[in-house]
């Protein structure tokens, strides 16, 4: 198998014009190899003053795995320094794992795994610490956390590693001289926990519906934006403000949701790669938060009890002149709100949308979401400032802030995918100058073509995508699929209450 580490890589090349190290971080991995930029060495000078001042005693060591889930380990003020010199090893098996924890691949048997270089036996890959990305937790006494990239024990990138990957061809849009700016919408359910006890059941597998947490609602739902319900959830309001504030993320809004126990928070828009950190970032304080307020803050789109009203992310995107930071998508035209570019941007959104279905809906859970007359997407459709379609462009002719909003996406998908998912559709399109047709007006009545019905659709049509193969590369298409094909076939496996109701007694 073909390593994709053979062009530059954005989160490394520390080599020239990086400053002298200090003599706790020479020798190590991190200098040997030339991954930290000087901003990221003048950020661990930093890091070590707001330590040293706040007396922190834990720095849970981050990275994002595959399914957007946050894994790592808790260092010592002690252990801290030659972590950053030298990494943290955890082992490779993590990034061959699917939803349930169970590892897809046979790390065992060096000739079953075939290429994948680097996994045979389980064996290690180094956390490289972020030093930029540092937080103190504010509800957590004394405990900070880091972002992390992965490496091999030789130095070079893991191909699987999702932050690395879109940083990897935002570096390569710079080359180009353009920027991508996104704004994130994430809709989340908050429960009251009524039991908290751990059923044995759940030992050493994923949550089932008859031992998962039991829950209850703590809004009634069916009335959006009511202030005297939101009101009703001030604590929870206030602190998740106070934490997301003191974790220096950018809040615009706490905001009610329809559904019953739904909730939406918005970031403002910034610089993809900050973004997708700060999702990740987002959803971790949210579900930490809400724990220790004895609620469940779930990400999951359709959870039982919300029937009536799937969670969604909506994802604001444009983008920019890279020097200049001149809007590419605003139109000159008054006839339109897009420019040409604009216009070709969409319709690669819209060619590709199945494909990229994979990585903006990841999950089982996530295809029940696509409803008609749901605000949710059921087809792959534009409209002018319409919440049913698909993709909806936002703005008028002449504004610069003239952007595209792409509703399909669940709020539990890997950030670093479903923003990179938006930038290699795109681009194709832009790169084609293809043209989108016409905006709908009838997002539900339209004759189009409908997303994927099931995640099993969307795999398979990012499977046969020429499009993010030659982008991607077959090895992490190969990889991802693999992953996701294997959580499918689990879920078709399982006898659901579904069958067991409509079933067990009529036959």
């Amino acid at each position: 198998m073909r390593n994709i580490d053979e062009r530059p890589v954005a989160e490394g090349g520390g080599g020239r014009g990086a400053r002298p190290m200090l003599a706790a971080e020479r020798g190590g991995f991190v200098e040997r190899h030339g991954l930290w930029t000087e901003e990221q060495y003048a950020g661990a000078a930093q890091m070590r003053r707001v330590i040293d001042e706040l007396g922190i005693d834990l720095v849970r060591v981050c990275f994002v795995d595959q399914h957007g889930v946050l894994r790592g380990k808790s260092i010592t003020r002690a252990a801290l320094p030659g972590v950053l010199r030298s990494g943290l090893t955890v082992p490779s098996s993590l990034l061959l794992k699917d939803t349930s924890g169970k590892s897809s691949f046979a790390v065992f048997d060096a000739l079953s795994l075939g290429g994948y270089r680097g996994f045979s036996g389980a064996g290690d890959v180094v956390l490289v610490p972020d030093p930029t990305t540092f937080r103190v937790l504010p509800w957590s006494e004394r405990t900070g956390m880091i972002l992390a990239d992965l490496r091999y024990p030789d130095g070079g990138a893991v191909p699987y590693c999702t932050r690395g990957l879109l940083r990897r061809h935002l570096a390569w849009l710079t080359e180009r001289g353009l920027s991508m700016t996104v704004g994130p919408e994430l809709e989340f359910h908050v429960f009251a926990r009524v039991d908290e006890g751990m059923h044995p059941a759940r030992v050493g597998r994923p949550g089932s519906p008859g031992v998962a947490p039991a829950v209850r609602p703590i809004t009634p739902g069916s009335q959006l934006l009511r202030v005297d319900t939101l009101d009703e959830a001030d604590d929870l309001v206030a602190e998740i403000h106070r934490g997301l504030t003191r974790l220096d993320l950018p809040l615009r809004s706490i905001e009610l949701e329809f559904g019953p126990s739904q909730f939406e928070v918005t970031l403002d828009a910034g610089d993809a790669a900050d973004v997708a950190d700060q999702v990740v970032l987002c959803r971790m304080a949210l579900k930490q938060i809400c724990h220790r307020l004895g609620l469940h803050a779930t990400f999951m789109s359709r959870p039982r009890g919300a029937e009536t009203a799937s969670t969604g992310w909506h994802l604001h995107q444009s983008l920019g002149d890279a020097v200049t930071g001149a809007p590419v998508f605003a139109s000159t035209d008054p006839g339109s709100v897009l420019s040409p570019q604009g216009l070709s941007y969409l319709a690669g959104l819209l060619t590709h949308a199945a494909a990229a279905a994979a990585f903006t809906t990841p999950t089982v859970n996530g295809y029940k979401r696509y409803q008609p007359y749901s605000l949710a997407p059921d087809r792959v459709l534009w409209g002018l400032d319409n919440k049913g379609a698909m993709v909806r462009a936002v703005g008028t002719p002449g504004d610069p802030n003239a952007h595209l909003e792409n509703r399909s996406g669940e709020p539990g998908a890997n950030p670093y995918l479903y923003i990179l998912s938006q930038l290699i559709t795109g681009l194709d399109g832009m790169d084609r100058g293809l043209s989108p047709g016409a905006p709908t007006e009838s997002p539900y009545r339209d004759d189009a073509t409908r997303l994927p019905r099931t995640l099993g659709d969307a795999i398979q049509a990012l499977d046969t995508s020429p499009l993010f193969r030659r982008v991607l590369g077959d090895e992490v298409v190969d990889w991802y699929v693999h992953l996701k094909r294997a959580e499918y076939h689990r879920y078709l496996d399982e006898v659901s209450d579904w069958e067991q109701r409509e079933y067990f007694d009529l036959l």
